[in-house]
């Protein structure tokens, strides 16, 4: 639960780097969230299934908008890679694909051009 709200902390700090446990954490309780949120919003009536999201999932999805592409740059900056490469999941299946990878990759050690490793710290 600390990694979640570290990222909350750095809701728009898009510099530096992030490990691997606090994005896929953060990707982890944020889709719970989600999910308790689509059931409560079923049992209020706030579902619409044209649309396939509730008002209370809608709300929350904006909310973790920008803390989502925030700590998905510092992870491609871990790697080595700049955060505009999230745009590379707009290419079909492949894109998807090696975004995951890269996010799921081991950073490097070392400091990069992106600052020292979170692991140094």
């Amino acid at each position: 639960m600390n990694w979640y709200l570290n990222v909350l902390k750095k809701y728009a700090v898009f510099s530096g780097r992030s490990q691997v446990a606090e994005y896929w954490y953060f990707v982890l309780f944020s889709v719970i969230i989600s999910m308790i949120l689509t059931l409560l919003d079923a049992q209020l009536g706030l579902y619409f299934p044209q649309t396939t999201i509730g008002i209370l999932g809608l709300i929350y999805s904006l909310l973790v908008l920008i803390p989502s592409i925030a700590v998905g740059t510092r992870r491609l900056h871990d790697v080595g890679k700049s955060g505009w490469f999230q745009l590379i999941i707009l290419i079909p299946i492949i894109g998807a694909v090696v975004l995951i990878v890269w996010l799921a990759t081991s950073g490097k050690e070392e400091e990069n051009k992106y600052g020292v490793s979170p692991k140094a710290k």
